[in-house]
């Protein structure tokens, strides 16, 4: 029986091949050398402290449990809500309060409580308030402990948009914490969206919201819609409620 060249040709390449594979796979330098060509080593990345309990090192704290001094009246004016034991609580009717500084993409670490269910409120009127990413786009606070309402209305959720992944609220008068990342949205010179904004929550470190595409601003009436704006402050909700905060603080991604 005659083997065809082609065939010998191929069998020898092959183990010519496999050959070297072998010896590449047993020479150090040359498995170092190849791994070296998907190595980065430039721009090193800034180094950043995190003390146990404290903001990180590159963070803006806006509010250490002191002043209010990062703060004004969302209708300007200064902010008038109250400071006292290391948080910051609605004054009911003082109105919304937002950051002096605006915004783009962020992290936000920021904690609340919401007050005793004292007097057997129910739905939207037990412990509500709000963070406001851009002063447009809210997170919804609220007593969502045994609470029945509309989901895309409580604790964790988008409001009015995206409802959380689970419920991972504690009770009233208990602390809780969401971390935030806020991707802004991004609009073209017309003022067309070319980009829509995105939301990441963790409440008391379970993911409620992941990646969540923004429609447009919180509406409470209506559909949202985008219209063009630029980095905004951070705003917090007076939705006559005692609900309080504390250990606030940004980072400006």
């Amino acid at each position: 029986m005659k083997i065809s060249k082609m065939l010998l040709a191929g069998a020898a390449f092959g183990v010519a091949a496999g050959a070297a594979f072998a010896q590449d796979a047993e020479d150090p330098a040359v498995r170092r050398a190849k791994s070296e060509v998907t190595e980065i080593w430039e721009p090193v990345p800034a180094l950043v402290a995190t003390p146990e309990g404290q903001p990180p090192s590159d963070a803006v704290v806006l509010f250490d449990g002191t002043n209010l001094d990062a703060w004004e009246a969302a209708e300007g004016g200064p902010a008038e809500w109250l400071v006292a034991d290391g948080a910051l609580s609605v004054a009911r009717g003082k109105g919304d309060i937002r950051t002096k500084e605006g915004f783009c993409d962020a992290q936000l670490h920021i904690e609340w409580r919401a007050p005793p269910n004292d007097q057997g409120h129910n739905g939207q009127d037990r412990g509500n308030s709000g963070v406001f990413l851009q002063e447009r786009y809210e997170v919804q606070v609220l007593d969502s402990a045994d609470n029945p309402t509309y989901v895309n209305g409580q604790a964790g959720s988008i409001y009015k948009q995206h409802p959380p992944l689970v419920n991972a609220s504690r009770g009233p008068a208990e602390w809780q914490a969401y971390d935030i990342i806020f991707t802004a949205p991004i609009f073209a010179e017309d003022g067309s969206l070319r980009v829509p904004g995105y939301v990441t929550v963790m409440q008391n470190g379970v993911v409620v919201q992941n990646h969540a595409q923004l429609q447009g601003p919180t509406e409470w009436i209506g559909y949202p819609s985008y219209k063009a704006h630029d980095c905004a402050p951070i705003k917090l909700q007076d939705h006559d409620a005692d609900v309080s905060y504390r250990n606030i603080w940004v980072r400006p991604l």
